[in-house]
């Protein structure tokens, strides 16, 4: 089930990324470095499952290679299919911002308030501030190329 499941993120993460590359390149610089920021941890993660799972380490990583392809698939996908229709990639990008916000609201911030202590608090607003600084900080330089 995880290799289904990943393989088809993989996929629409590749369609999202061509699709902020064809409305703006700055755009999809920055779409893919955070899709790559989220992607490593979760790849970790599946790997671990896989091993814990029985896999050697040797299949492990290739079903999780295998799953990974499929965002290269997904992105030239998405870019002849929305290059061929133009007026989705605003809809496209919406709803990946849209589903972005949704996972946030309803499974990030929900296990913040787990975690009541002063320490976990404190640790979760220095990663908040470091999320938003490092877009800042690449917004900052990618607007400057142009």
């Amino acid at each position: 089930m995880i290799t289904i499941g990943d393989t088809f993120h993989n996929f629409v993460d590749g369609v999202i990324i061509a699709g902020a590359f064809l409305a703006d390149f700055r755009l999809g610089v920055v779409t893919a470095l955070a899709i790559v920021a989220h992607e490593i941890p979760q790849e970790i993660g599946d790997f671990m499952i896989l091993l814990h799972s029985g896999y050697t380490r040797t299949k492990a990583l290739l079903l999780n290679f295998l799953t990974g392809v499929s965002m290269v698939f997904g992105a030239l996908f998405g870019y002849f299919a929305l290059k061929a229709m133009e007026g989705w990639t605003p809809i496209l990008l919406g709803l990946a911002g849209a589903s972005m916000l949704y996972v946030a609201m309803s499974d990030l911030i929900p296990g913040l308030h787990k975690r009541a202590e002063l320490g976990a608090t404190l640790q979760q607003i220095v990663l908040i501030a470091l999320g938003i600084g490092s877009v800042a900080l690449v917004g900052h330089l990618i607007g400057h190329e142009h």
